[in-house]
């Protein structure tokens, strides 16, 4: 953390933020006690934990988006009004749609608001197919998936179990189900399925197998309730900012289970989601007690975090407040906007990490068992790491294949304005690179990473997934109001990596919700399937394990949604490894 930022924390009055009900804040000194003094206690916790940041990074990070091929232009449709929804767009979701052993990428599109002249051709949503040797294809028009809706979240997921990823998108107003035909295109199954959801505003979203039976269900977070005629344009200072959450109600979440037809019935109501008014953002849905069934985690925006304990028989209770998640450590509900989980510490136990508001804590719970989770987001480094700056997307990901998983966030504001209300942070901003030491400890490296972190955009959606199949995570961020980055990891060889693709039999097709568990030596780390994490994306479906320099995997133990295990010993390193339900290991080296 600089210096100069260090100082107006410490002693100088926090200036009015460029986001509405947070514009009148007080220097930590008139706030003792309150969120100003208590972040300024973090932060100074975390760079007293910090280790030396300008140890040599092996993380290398490459930008290749001008050599990808990929021309997506995101907007966010406004006209200077500032509706809610302009900061807030969008996610991205990376996916094998054809097949082909290679990742895809699908990034998510605004939509011109009321008051913005219509566009010609309007922006869509545009699919990205990867034709090798990080180049990709645009293939929106044959594949039928260019929505132009106002987009927010993406997930990935076969519904149907029919071998082939379908995928879910989230607006402003009617989200829309695309099902995989398995020949390069789609088709929009929306109506049939059930699972338009109105005209409300999405947020994250994500398949699971709530009850085991198969198929996968479908978690819709929302963010607030909104139409044209509530908009509230706020000033400061004379400056147009945007309204924050809290000057609009709550919305719940939307939760349908699959009758394994082709069509959800919408239980949010009868399994308690629905109870739970929240503005919703990012989400993630993993089994955090290690009782075989899958939990959701929703980061709400100026509000306590959503912990949905799944309680079998379609029935979920919210846990958040007694489990440790839904506030900062002196019980104050942060801006948050984006959520990952992983065991990051290998103890066994899914941890969670939160992004934030400028001048709010990036949140790290490390899972203790028993259904709590300590607050280490100061001891752990992860704290400090861009404070100045709003983060959204957040992912886990062993970018050096060390055996410890690193995280990537992506920050920009919320507002073009924000610089001249507050001098202390910038509208485009780098990402952040966040080295895990494997101690508890993260160092920001960001400086160290290459090209591909010198690079000022206003980041949202980030995924992470090995592009290449060379063995090592690469990065894609959607920019609000510009076209994305795409990072190739170019970090040095030496280190051994396993992949993994779970393919279910009388489970889902995707895996999504199992946990593998892969022993190497000395080391032993445990993952599971994800559909729709970080901030509204999707990322993730092939498992990816870094080894460091062990070059065998003595056991790799896979633990089915439903209760089976399979389990399979002796396997070489360096390669993605093919794993279906109830079978033998199909093995693959990469190319």
């Amino acid at each position: 953390m600089n210096s100069g930022l260090l100082r107006r924390i410490e002693g100088s009055a926090i200036p009015q933020s460029a986001k509405g009900n947070r514009a009148a804040r007080a220097t930590p000194g008139q706030r003792l006690g309150g969120r100003g003094f208590a972040f300024a206690a973090l932060l100074l916790t975390a760079l007293a934990a910090d280790p030396a940041a300008s140890a040599e990074s092996p993380i290398r990070l490459r930008d290749m988006t001008k050599a990808s091929g990929v021309t997506f232009q995101h907007t966010n449709g406004g006209s200077g009004r500032y509706y809610i929804m302009e900061a807030m767009t969008a996610g991205l979701a990376t996916f094998d749609y054809d097949g082909d052993g290679l990742i895809d990428i699908y990034f998510v599109n605004g939509a011109p608001l009321r008051g913005m002249p219509p566009v010609d051709p309007p922006p869509r949503n545009e699919l990205y197919r990867n034709t090798g040797r990080f180049r990709f294809v645009d293939v929106t028009r044959h594949a039928g998936v260019g929505d132009p809706s106002y987009g927010l979240g993406v997930a990935v997921g076969d519904y149907d179990n029919d071998g082939w990823q379908d995928f879910y998108v989230s607006n402003f107003g009617p989200n829309i189900l695309y099902r995989n035909r398995g020949d390069g295109t789609f088709e929009d199954a929306t109506e049939r399925a059930g699972v338009s959801r109105g005209n409300k505003m999405g947020a994250g979203v994500a398949f699971l197998d709530l009850d085991g039976d198969g198929n996968l269900d479908l978690f819709a977070a929302n963010y607030v309730r909104f139409s044209y005629d509530m908009h509230k344009l706020r000033f400061v200072r004379g400056i147009p900012v945007s309204p924050g959450p809290l000057d609009y109600p709550g919305e719940p979440s939307d939760l349908f289970l699959n009758r394994g037809d082709g069509t959800f019935a919408d239980i949010g109501e009868e399994s308690g989601v629905a109870a739970h008014a929240g503005t919703g953002m990012g989400m993630v849905c993993a089994d955090f007690d290690n009782d075989g069934r899958t939990d959701v985690f929703v980061a709400n925006d100026e509000m306590q975090n959503f912990l949905f304990h799944n309680e079998g028989g379609g029935k979920f209770a919210e846990l958040a407040l007694t489990a440790g998640v839904a506030f900062d450590p002196v019980g104050v509900a942060q801006g948050n906007m984006g959520a990952d989980a992983a065991d990051f510490d290998h103890d066994g136990w899914i941890d969670f990490a939160v992004t934030s508001y400028q001048r709010e804590p990036t949140s790290l719970y490390r899972n203790q068992g028993g259904g709590f989770f300590g607050d280490v987001s100061a001891q752990s480094g992860v704290a400090a790491a861009n404070a100045n700056q709003v983060r959204w997307g957040v992912g886990f990901a062993d970018f050096d294949n060390d055996g410890n998983r690193d995280l990537f966030i992506a920050c920009g504001h919320i507002d073009d304005m924000a610089p001249l209300v507050d001098d202390s942070t910038s509208y485009q901003s780098r990402n952040v690179v966040l080295r895990n030491m494997g101690d508890g400890r993260f160092v920001d490296v960001s400086d160290q990473c290459g090209d591909g972190l010198a690079l000022k955009n206003v980041g949202r959606g980030v995924a992470l997934d090995d592009l290449d199949n060379d063995g090592r995570i690469d990065v894609v961020v959607l920019n609000s109001r510009s076209g994305p980055t795409v990072l190739r990891n170019e970090s040095p060889g030496g280190n051994h990596w396993i992949q993994i693709r779970l393919r279910g039999v009388k489970t889902n097709r995707d895996g999504v919700g199992a946990r593998v568990r892969v022993v190497a030596g000395d080391l032993t780390q445990i993952d599971e399937v994800h559909s729709g994490r970080g901030y509204q994306s999707h990322f993730g479906s092939r498992l990816h394990f870094g080894l460091g320099q062990r070059d065998r995997v003595d056991r790799i133990e896979v633990r089915w949604i439903g209760g089976g295990v399979d389990v399979l010993e002796n396997v070489p390193v360096d390669q993605i490894l093919d794993l279906k339900e109830n079978s033998l290991a199909d093995r693959s080296k990469t190319e």
